[in-house]
């Protein structure tokens, strides 16, 4: 029997034409007629021919095309919250300060965001110690603790984070405990230096590309003045004493200003001896909370296009990796891991909830310097939804339950979104601040439509061109 309304999205690209079906997760290569019909034809109910008809069954009996559609939106984590949040606790990251060295133009306190500007407020050691022991008290099924450090710069704070660190040296017994910070770089040498590679910190840099393109938005507060021969001065101290620390721990976050020009961008990152060869995240600035728009001109579109086009050549064979720019690579992973890796299924649950959330407080638990806790760094600290406990009176689990299931705000849609397992928008989308709002989220429900079939797209390119991800690639043809 032919289904009426089967769970699917048809895409298709300059070589083939295809169908995600979503029960099974699966993406099926079809022939014309099939592709057609299942596009367009089978909502006008129109007649087929038996040899249509003989495919389309095909299909059906294989699996393919239910019209199962999910009946409640709820996180497959909702039960075992309460246990998580009392024994699983495993990252937690703490806002040493609030103050800052630089004034960077794009930064969530420049004031171009909601209700965040820089502040001159510090944590004292009380709040880290009972941040600290809340951890230890609720992680007793984690065996590996990530404790991070953030600010403003955090290196700022330095007696602080060393009090930290030992009091998690002498408190946590039994376990593992990795730390991680991200920095500015402007700090990072003499007694800071040796200290962090002492006890092997794992630093994320900012730096954005080459000096023209880095110090237009990185600068000092003091005199206004660029940072970047500061943190490249310190770097290359850092390899010439510590070049298997800086291999093995260092890694560097760019924010791509689209009013410059990325060619200059690629270049840096690609030849600039000190960092050519260590791992570079690449994000443009945030719109989120943000208060103006922040432009990117046609010719950076362009020139990020045809490098994003060069590495797909690249992955295919056609173009050697030497003419390409690793600022992608994490772009290819994500796809690998979130379309490549998917896992398959013969048909969806009655409860699912769409991707974006994370487990919060669990995976990643950000406490200010107050000792206010919230779901990770990227929320705003004046968000009532996002604050989600505090050191004294621990989580407010109505709220972290809330956040984890922020798909039903908006359950009319997420239960018939063909990409609800794609979707990336987690509570910061629905944020207005005073509440969390149905409106707001499913303002980026277009969004992530559009990027979710720009990726099954990309996807099937790379197969019909013959990648494999390292391993045969699985298709269901027809």
């Amino acid at each position: 029997m032919i289904p009426k309304l089967p769970f699917i999205h048809t895409f298709k690209t300059r070589g083939r034409k295809y169908v995600y079906d979503v029960n099974t997760n699966t993406i099926l290569s079809v022939a014309d007629d099939v592709y057609e019909y299942l596009n367009t034809g089978i909502k006008k109910n129109e007649e087929i021919s038996d040899d249509l008809k003989s495919k389309i069954e095909k299909l059906v009996d294989q699996g393919f095309l239910s019209e199962k559609r999910i009946k409640e939106i709820e996180h497959p984590y909702n039960e075992l919250l309460p246990h998580s949040l009392r024994y699983r606790l495993n990252t937690v990251t703490l806002q040493v300060t609030q103050r800052c060295n630089l004034r960077c133009s794009y930064c969530a306190y420049s004031g171009k965001y909601e209700g965040r500007t820089h502040a001159d407020l510090d944590m004292d050691f009380e709040t880290a110690r009972k941040s600290i022991d809340f951890v230890l008290e609720n992680s007793s099924e984690s065996h590996i603790l990530s404790i991070g450090f953030y600010g403003g710069e955090p290196l700022l704070k330095f007696k602080l984070i060393k009090q930290c660190v030992d009091y998690l040296k002498q408190n946590a017994e039994g376990k593992e405990i990795l730390f991680h910070m991200t920095t500015n770089g402007t700090l990072l040498r003499g007694e800071i230096l040796e200290y962090l590679v002492e006890n092997n910190f794992k630093l994320l840099i900012s730096i954005d590309g080459p000096q023209e393109i880095h110090d237009k938005n990185r600068v000092f507060a003091a005199n206004g003045k660029g940072t970047f021969k500061v943190i490249m001065d310190n770097i290359r101290e850092m390899n010439k004493m510590y070049p298997e620390y800086v291999k093995d721990k260092i890694s560097f976050n760019a924010v791509l200003d689209g009013t410059t020009d990325f060619s200059c961008t690629k270049k840096f990152f690609a030849d600039y001896e000190e960092i050519s060869d260590l791992n570079v995240n690449t994000s443009f600035i945030s719109d989120k909370y943000a208060k103006v728009n922040f432009d990117i001109y046609e010719k950076y579109r362009i020139q990020y296009n045809y490098e994003k086009f060069k590495v797909i050549l690249s992955k295919v064979g056609k173009l050697d990796k030497k003419y390409t720019s690793d600022l992608f690579e994490s772009q290819f992973a994500r796809l690998k891991q979130t379309l490549y890796e998917r896992q398959y299924s013969k048909c969806i649950n009655d409860k699912e909830h769409p991707g974006g959330p994370c487990l919060p407080g669990v995976k990643k638990l950000f406490i200010n310097v107050d000792g206010v806790f919230f779901p990770c760094e990227r929320v705003s600290e004046t968000s009532d939804p996002m604050i989600i406990g505090n050191v004294d009176e621990g989580f407010y689990l109505d709220k972290v339950r809330a956040i984890l299931n922020i798909g039903q705000i908006s359950e009319d849609v997420c239960k018939n979104c063909w990409a609800f397992r794609f979707c990336t928008m987690c509570c910061s989308a629905a944020d207005a601040i005073t509440e969390l709002s149905r409106e707001k989220k499913v303002e980026g429900c277009p969004s992530v439509r559009y990027n979710a079939e720009k990726e099954l797209e990309e996807l099937c390119v790379f197969s019909e061109f013959g990648c494999n991800f390292n391993s045969d690639i699985t298709f269901a043809a027809v």
